[in-house]
């Protein structure tokens, strides 16, 4: 079980944070230089900093209660991350500017009599207005990202072709959401604008992949009656992600974590959906089937529940197999590879990170030094894994970038 980290865990990120702190204090300092209220200014800047951190700090032992954050720990821990992230694009115009001052103050030294008199030139006021206009952009990006681009949903069509895709399935439509962590959610208005989204698509199979809560099973008792809402003509369908299990919350007793998982087990069952534990069931059209598979959460490094092996168990090569698996590194390590081919794996997990660029020809986000699957279609000798980048959010509240998804489908008989 996984309580709240200890306080002393907590001095070296701080440490990092007040080395990035002053470093860009050094072209704050710049910019205000020689202004009426130059000492008011510097004072402000640490303040500004400083404050939403000591507040995160007294309170970071409440995520790890029923409701997690209250809306204002939230918003604080989002100030600080908007602004953690545009001083980091100050830190690469102060840094660039430093090494320049190094190799010209060697010049300098090298270049004049010895004798001469030679020092570090200062810093350029342009460079400093520079790095903070630049920084603005980012600064502006994370505060849409947590006030709308949470909630600014986009649908990603998908069109995969199959030699072997039974010929009835020919046209047969999935919809994949992953990743909802309900508990995070705070405007059930626009959580049902997402659903209505999905239930527009009309697909034939709708499917979950994942993390309903961030850890405790009532965070989704609000929402159910949008989910169970939803209708598919082959039905609704679940696993579990890393997050239902209550692995990241301290329990009064392993019976307390058990029962809360019972109670999102039962939470599922009620919006309709059958969760599969390492199961498979078969989906029926003219006489021509499809399987489709579900395993618990298998994550390296997330908890390696999941047996892909039980939920194979009955299935024959010529089955056409579709595997719903929370945790893209599955994919990886045991899926890709199996000598029962699995022509289709859907998964979540990484969420892109929440933040990142997405453009035509360019996809980038930090997840990427993490996983090497994070947003999108991956194959690999006809074998194909889906990752959805996720319905929700959890930790910095909000999007940039990268988009709350909802994911369509389509398999194609070549």
């Amino acid at each position: 079980m996984h309580g709240a980290p200890s306080p002393f865990l907590l001095l070296i990120p701080l440490a990092i944070v007040f080395g990035l702190d002053y470093y860009v204090f050094q072209g704050f300092r710049t910019l205000v230089a020689g202004t009426r209220f130059q000492t008011l200014w510097n004072i402000a800047y640490w303040l500004v900093g400083w404050i939403p951190l000591a507040l995160i700090v007294i309170g970071f032992s409440d995520a790890a209660k029923p409701g997690g954050l209250s809306s204002f720990q939230q918003l604080v821990f989002n100030v600080f991350i908007t602004l953690f992230v545009s001083k980091l694009f100050v830190l690469v115009f102060l840094v660039g500017e430093d090494i320049f001052r190094f190799f010209q103050f060697i010049w300098q030294r090298f270049s004049s009599p010895i004798d001469a008199p030679a020092s570090m030139p200062g810093r350029r006021e342009f460079i400093s207005k520079l790095a903070f206009v630049v920084a603005a952009l980012p600064f502006g990006s994370f505060v849409y990202g947590f006030t709308k681009g949470k909630y600014a949903y986009k649908i990603h069509k998908q069109e995969l072709v199959f030699k072997d895709l039974p010929e009835a399935f020919d046209g047969f439509t999935i919809t994949q959401i992953s990743d909802v962590h309900s508990g995070s959610f705070d405007n059930k208005d626009a959580v049902a604008e997402g659903i209505k989204m999905i239930a527009d698509l009309k697909s034939d199979l709708l499917v979950f992949t994942g993390d309903l809560v961030n850890n405790h099973a009532e965070e989704v008792e609000p929402f159910k009656d949008l989910f169970a809402s939803l209708n598919a003509p082959f039905g609704k369908f679940s696993v579990l992600g890393n997050h239902d299990y209550g692995d990241y919350v301290a329990w009064e007793s392993p019976a307390h974590k058990n029962a809360n998982l019972d109670r999102l087990k039962n939470h599922h069952r009620d919006m309709g959906f059958r969760l599969l534990l390492d199961e498979q069931v078969k989906l029926s059209k003219n006489g021509q089937s499809i399987s489709l598979l579900g395993v618990e959460n298998w994550g390296k490094g997330f908890g390696e529940r999941g047996d892909l092996e039980r939920a194979l168990q009955g299935s024959s090569q010529q089955d056409f197999k579709v595997l719903l698996s929370h945790d893209p590194s599955h994919w990886d390590e045991q899926v890709k590879g199996h000598d029962n081919k699995i022509h289709l794996t859907l998964s979540g997990h990484t969420h892109g990170m929440q933040m990142g660029v997405e453009i035509p020809g360019f996809k980038w986000s930090p997840v990427k030094y993490r996983y090497r699957n994070w947003a999108g279609i991956a194959s690999h000798n006809e074998r194909h894994l889906y990752v959805n980048r996720g319905f929700g959010f959890i930790g910095f509240t909000g999007r940039v970038g990268i988009w709350p998804e909802i994911t369509q489908i389509t398999l194609r008989r070549a």
